[in-house]
């Protein structure tokens, strides 16, 4: 059973089929989903589907591109969730923008580090060419206290190495099955298995052969058969082992999910 540890179940077009999306998924072998949020308005949302179906486990947070929208009473809103929470997460950095800036958005990742860090609870990095920045505040943050996952990976080997020693995850989506792909294809290769994760990201970065298609957490398998064959294993060992990586950066017992 693949565990789709990044998927967006809260936000259109998922969400407005989301039990035929789930059933899709199933047939595929994808039982196990992590709900990010992005923006607070969707932490209800998500808060619901986790209370609905067991398999799918609630992460809040606040993407660095809703930065400049954040205040005291919105962190202290962000830190009741965490209680219930698998994650703290999607946070990071991404520097694709000139706003908001790149210091309000250390501002607001270091006060989430803190949280995480604070509750014991695990992380779900976003960046975007800000690795340096990143680091360094991860390193400072002492984010090695609670690890998590660096989504959609987009870095080198090295940082990926260098987020390892953190106590990080490295989390491979579709960009793997391209046809143009190089750094995912090197990271796969580079980093042993039992340190990576499998992600759709769904709605975004559909895998090869349905990039015209919204993603959805049944395409997971796609990236699944790209890093077995990058790896030379079989397709089973992908799913034992990035299952039980998800699990272990969760704290999640073998026996949480139903059968």
């Amino acid at each position: 059973m693949f565990f789709d540890t990044h998927c967006h179940l809260d936000l259109p077009p998922l969400r407005d089929e989301l039990e035929q999306v789930l059933w899709r998924a199933g047939r595929a072998g994808v039982g196990r989903f992590l709900v990010p949020a992005v923006a607070p308005e969707g932490w209800t949302r998500i808060r619901e589907l986790a209370v609905r179906d067991r398999r799918i486990l609630p992460a809040f947070g606040i993407h660095p591109l809703w930065s400049g929208r954040v205040d005291d009473a919105l962190l202290d809103d962000l830190a009741s969730l965490l209680e219930g929470a698998a994650a703290v997460g999607e946070v990071g950095l991404d520097y694709s923008v000139r706003e908001p800036s790149r210091q309000v958005q250390q501002e607001l990742l270091r006060s989430q580090c803190r949280l995480a860090v604070a509750r014991g609870v695990p992380l779900i990095i976003h960046c975007r060419g800000g690795f340096a920045d990143l680091l360094r505040i991860m390193r400072e943050e002492r984010v090695d206290r609670v690890g998590g996952f660096m989504h959609a990976f987009s870095g080198s080997t090295e940082i990926a190495r260098e987020c390892i020693r953190l106590g990080f995850y490295i989390s491979v989506c579709g960009t793997v099955t391209y046809a143009n792909a190089v750094r995912p294809l090197r990271v796969v290769r580079d980093i042993p298995l039992d340190r990576l994760v499998l992600e759709t990201d769904a709605p975004d970065l559909s895998p090869e052969p349905f990039r015209t298609l919204p993603n959805e957490p049944a395409f997971l398998v796609e990236s699944a058969r790209a890093v077995a064959l990058i790896k030379g294993v079989c397709l089973e060992e992908v799913a034992a082992m990035t299952t039980a990586n998800a699990r272990a950066a969760l704290h999640i017992p073998e026996d949480y999910f139903p059968t």
